[in-house]
């Protein structure tokens, strides 16, 4: 029997879907960063709030941890294999990422504009996070 291989591993080192992560990650980093700020905690119940916040205090760290995993290891198939186990950690970035550039689209509230900073350059990269949460799901047969 023959072991089913990560493709997003593959997607990520020889295709370049580490660049969309890294900018995601990044994205996801400032984010957590500015939650306080957010319209959406704003809008949240008073006891959600604190809840979200330390959350995202937990979370920060661990977004820092991948980015150096990923820039450190990129260019070794074997250890970019190993982010095999945080494929949700990936997709939550991605979608954070391809979220705040839709709600800064469509709203146009000062939070997510300063949040994706370029709205129309950001844009096109809702294709390639489209792709990259595919990719990073996929295994061979």
């Amino acid at each position: 029997m023959s072991e089913k291989i990560w493709m997003g591993g593959i997607y990520l080192k020889d295709e370049g879907g580490y660049e969309i992560v890294l900018k995601s990650l990044q994205h996801y980093k400032k984010r957590l960063r500015s939650i306080e700020d957010s319209p959406e905690l704003k809008e949240a119940a008073a006891i959600f709030g604190p809840l979200l916040i330390q959350q995202a205090m937990k979370t920060h760290p661990k977004v820092i941890e991948m980015i150096k995993k990923i820039q450190n290891n990129i260019g070794d198939i074997k250890t970019v294999n190993n982010l095999e186990g945080d494929v949700s950690f990936l997709e939550n970035a991605l979608v954070c990422y391809e979220s705040d550039i839709h709600k800064a689209q469509e709203t146009e509230h000062e939070y997510f504009t300063k949040l994706i900073e370029n709205v129309e350059e950001s844009k096109k990269d809702l294709d390639t996070i489209k792709i990259a949460l595919e990719k990073i799901k996929q295994y061979s047969e």
